[in-house]
């Protein structure tokens, strides 16, 4: 039933009639999602009698299909999954509508293959176009084509003249003239060209391009070039991706090498004589796209048209596709086919076919059912039937959402668990309240309803690394949509601020009726500079910085999170957490300091100067007039260029009070960051940082106050193969701020905790294999046997481990989703050797919901600086032993607002006074620290909040008892 067009000033019809008298419930239930399917193969056999059949016979025995053949019988599928979808949510016009925007580009790429490259660049070479008059060429082109000249009309005109070319020689003359012109001479005055466009030699030792040479301090740094600075507008999305025919542009590059066998792009670039995998000039395997994704066939069918049936096959090897793509990932085209020129920009390419689906109405919706029912799934195009089985997965970040995924469509219950606060959705989102409680959700008409701008959206924890280890250069938005994936499927739940090992473990899970744990908890502690004062105040961990710059909302207008950065900042390190962590620290410094004057103002206007400062040390005094000093600075740029109509120079204010130096130990070609995914670096420079090579710490300086005032440098140089040495020359960087990116290990912190099944191999949790014998899991994201148990218990629950806690899966975040992928039959597998716990989903999820979720029980302020909060919180009271303390948190999106100010407190640690294990109440003492006792002031019996823990060393008296206090 497709929807009406409104006529002019009428609102579209926004209420979901799905086709075939299914209704909304039906697409998130695996028994519609079987009616699905039999009304897909229904009008299949009616449009198309043999491909029915083909595809029946393919489903019945997917494994015995050849690669290619599989790939034919997929593309032959897709155009009908366009038609279906179509139908079944009544949108039939909208999707013929953006299959002809599709059509409508391709005369423009079919120019550009048979007239651009393969007749005027062949043609008139640069030297010969230099000669040219590019201002008489447009002239003439724009004549010849009546004056409306824009890509699709040249292309058109092209190739009427070229079926004609007898009698149109002229014209294709100057034509060619033009685009020789336009593509030699004229590409930087047209970047976004897909016709005049013409693929790039590529040099491996010179990736980042427009760099300049500056120095400051005697320090020799890169920098670029000023003319290629790009305005940062403070946490705001940085990069919007591309439009349709930037996304087709990259489609049509591509060769469809899947015809060949060779789609090197997902399953790998491999020697011919070892058949190992190709290396990169700095020995990065091309191993491929650790998913497989099938991208050239996604391209094939994104080529002509049929969209949808490009995000179907897309979805088939990587469901969460939302977590990938654009600024993600690169792993597929460092192994694209083309080597020696610009590859095919398979990310950015990726996300447009997602989004391109997401536009559509009810797209949200369209993309959810894709990840339940998937026709061009042959090996499972609807969810398993329930297995009974319940498995627990500790971590959500890449590894932990995909897992839940798949273990879900493999018909297992998932309950997850993760340290981070999870705020709460709007429920009618979500089908979840802030309490916990499962209410119906409504379908979601248009994407805009989920979208937030990223400089205002509550930082909703859900993600892992993704969302604090991950820049504005992503749409974070795509965290929320990849929940909601999950959290609406009714045999799923997760809980935020839960520590595993804390107030659930192995022996808790097993009799609260778990299956299985799997361990997604990502990556571990950082390194530590053992360096003199290598702890100072204004020294911190990068990943410490990142956490809590993303996850407390430090850089809102509206927070009062407690974040401090001083410039000049350097950043220790050259991986792609350095990266990321100059650039959000270089764009975090302006947002602080024009909060810190606005909220100063304010009180000084309310209280008097005096007053505010009254309480400052002659340290805090100094940190508060630079800050003052400088956003006035700010502010006055700002002024003056609204006046003379420009754009505020902030850069060269940045640049004057010491900016931001990316410090590392070696070459930037020799950097991780380079070497893995050079795009980043450019993006990074392109925003104003600095990077200084062959610079390693080895002091802090510090001031009077005992805070960091410069990094101590040893001068290091790099021989013919690459080693390093030092010169014996020392330098001073000033900095106020040192962060450091020296890498992390992995969160294996149970092994030292609790030891008994947590065992190591190195520095990666041990492994074995379906048998129980001790095995070594290759490291490569394609391992011939993905091996990724660390226990089978026949008397508990058996263990697994992934991501980043895993030597074949670590890295990055498609690699941690392949470990997922590629982990589940695991599984899957050992749960089928035993039977299944007989606690019920329900009763588990009953027992989850009243154990983990903490709330307020009472709030009693003690003194005027002390408050008191009790909180029911049943596990975390259970658990307590005298020595540990609790981590008090609320939710951001449930906090008080008092005059533009939100009251979300940061997670602070606070000791338990009493527990009260029979009533499952916890008493914790909050005081005057940060404000700390005047937020918890605001709390109201009821109110959710966080109280993760306990946590920390128990202590233990009278021979080895432990106490527990009991209120």
């Amino acid at each position: 039933m497709a929807n009406d067009t409104p006529a002019p000033g009428e609102s579209a019809d926004t209420t979901l009639r799905l086709g075939h008298g299914l209704a909304f419930d039906d697409l998130y239930s695996r028994v519609g999602a079987e009616k699905i399917d039999r009304l897909f193969q229904d009008h299949l056999a009616a449009v198309d009698k043999d491909l029915g059949a083909r595809m029946s016979a393919g489903r019945e025995n997917p494994d015995d299909l050849e690669p290619g053949d599989e790939s034919a019988l997929l593309l032959a599928i897709a155009p009908h999954v366009d038609d279906f979808i179509g139908a079944l949510f009544g949108i039939t016009a909208e999707v013929q509508s953006h299959a002809a925007e599709h059509h409508a580009l391709a005369p423009v790429f079919a120019c550009r293959r048979l007239f651009v490259q393969r007749v005027a660049l062949k043609k008139i070479k640069p030297l010969d176009a230099a000669a040219l008059d590019g201002t008489a060429l447009t002239s003439a082109i724009t004549s010849l084509l009546d004056g409306a000249f824009n890509e699709n009309t040249y292309a058109e005109s092209v190739l009427k003249w070229m079926d004609d070319e007898e009698n149109h020689t002229a014209e294709l003359e100057t034509a060619a003239q033009y685009a020789a012109w336009r593509v030699h001479m004229d590409a930087h005055s047209h970047p976004g060209s897909v016709l005049f466009r013409e693929p790039a030699r590529i040099d491996p030792y010179d990736l980042v391009p427009n760099l300049v040479d500056f120095t400051t301090h005697g320090v020799d740094m890169k920098v670029m070039d000023p003319e290629h600075l790009r305005h940062r507008p403070g946490f705001k999305l940085t990069d919007e991706g591309t439009d349709l025919a930037g996304c087709l542009s990259e489609a049509h590059y591509c060769i469809f090498c899947h015809n060949q066998g060779k789609d090197s792009c997902a399953t790998g670039l491999r020697d011919k004589k070892s058949n190992a995998f190709r290396q990169t000039a700095f020995g990065v395997d091309m191993a491929g796209c650790p998913l497989e994704e099938k991208i050239s066939e996604m391209h094939v069918a994104k080529t002509d048209g049929n969209f949808v049936g490009a995000l179907a096959m897309a979805v088939v090897d990587n469901p969460m596709v939302a977590g990938t793509g654009h600024r993600i990932c690169n792993d597929c085209m460092k192994s694209c086919i083309y080597q020696k020129q610009e590859p095919v920009n398979i990310p950015m390419g990726e996300t447009r076919t997602l989004r391109d689906v997401l536009g559509l109405p009810w797209g949200f919706e369209i993309y959810s059912l894709l990840t339940r029912w998937n026709p061009l799934n042959i090996h499972r195009p609807v969810p398993k039937a329930d297995s009974g089985y319940k498995a627990l997965v500790v971590g959500l970040g890449p590894a932990g959402f995909t897992l839940a995924h798949h273990l879900m469509n493999d018909g297992h219950t998932v309950a997850a668990i993760d340290g981070a606060k999870i705020e709460p959705l709007d429920s009618r989102y979500s089908g979840v309240t802030p309490t916990g409680m499962r209410v119906a959700f409504q379908p979601v008409y248009d994407i805009d309803e989920l979208m937030e701008d990223l400089d205002d959206r509550v930082m909703a924890g859900f993600g892992g690394v993704a969302e604090y280890g991950i820049t504005v250069r992503w749409d974070k938005n795509y965290l929320k949509i990849i929940r909601l994936l999950l959290e609406r499927r009714s045999e799923f739940a997760m809980f935020g601020g839960t520590r595993f090992g804390g107030a659930l473990a192995e022996d808790s899970a097993y009799a609260m009726g778990f299956d299985h744990i799997a361990l997604c908890a990502g990556a571990g502690k950082p390194t530590v500079l053992k360096i003199p004062n290598g702890l100072a105040p204004g020294v911190r961990q990068a990943s410490d910085f990142l956490m809590a710059l993303q996850l407390t909302g430090a850089a809102k207008p509206d927070s009062i999170a407690n974040l401090q950065v001083r410039l000049p900042v350097v950043v220790i390190g050259g991986g792609l957490t350095a990266i990321d962590t100059a650039t959000e620290s270089l764009a975090y410094y302006g947002v602080q300091i024009e909060k810190f004057l606005s909220r100063y103002e304010t009180l000084v206007s309310e209280n008097g100067d005096e007053s505010v400062r009254s309480r400052w040390t002659v340290a805090e005094a100094e940190v508060a007039d630079e800050f003052l000093a400088h956003g006035r600075a700010i502010r006055d740029e700002r002024a003056t260029a609204t006046g003379e109509d420009r754009d505020p120079d902030i850069q060269s204010l940045l640049d004057g009070w010491g900016g931001v130096t990316v410090a590392y130990r070696r070459r930037m070609i020799d950097a991780p960051s380079y070497t893995l995914n050079h795009e980043e670096i450019t993006k990074a420079m392109e925003e104003g940082i600095r990077f200084a090579e062959l610079l390693s710490p080895s002091a802090i300086d510090v001031d009077d106050a005992g805070f960091a005032a410069a990094v101590q440098m040893d001068k290091q140089a790099v021989d013919s193969d690459g080693k390093l040495s030092s010169t014996g020359e020392t330098m001073a960087l000033p900095a106020r701020t040192v962060l450091v990116a020296a890498g992390t290990q992995p969160n294996t912190v149970l092994a030292r905790e609790r030891g008994g099944i947590y065992r190591l191999d190195g520095k990666y949790f041990h492994a074995i294999d379906e048998d129980g014998n001790a095995v070594s899991p290759e490291a490569t994201t394609k391992p011939e046997t993905p091996h990724v148990l660390a226990s089978l218990n026949t008397e508990g629950v058996d263990v697994s481990f992934f991501g980043d806690l895993h030597p074949s899966f670590k890295g990055n975040v498609v690699s941690a989703m392949a470990s997922a992928k590629q982990g589940y039959p695991v599984i899957s597998r050992t749960l089928a050797r035993r039977k299944p716990s007989p606690v019920s989903t329900r009763q588990l999820f009953d027992h989850l919901q009243h154990s983990l979720r903490a709330s307020v029980h009472e709030v009693i302020r003690l003194t005027p600086e002390i408050v008191e909060v009790i909180v029911h919180a049943p596990r975390a009271a259970r658990t307590f032993q005298p020595g540990q303390f609790y981590r008090l948190q609320n939710f951001e999106a449930l906090a008080d607002r008092v005059d533009g100010t939100t009251l979300a407190m940061e997670g602070l640690a606070m000791t338990g006074a009493w527990v009260d294990r029979e009533q499952g109440l916890v008493s914790v003492i909050a005081l005057e620290m940060g404000g700390s006792s005047d937020l918890c002031a605001h709390f109201k019996p009821g109110d959710p909040v966080v109280l993760m823990g306990p946590t920390g060393t128990p202590t233990e008296i009278h021979g080895g008892e432990t106490v527990v206090l009991v209120g």
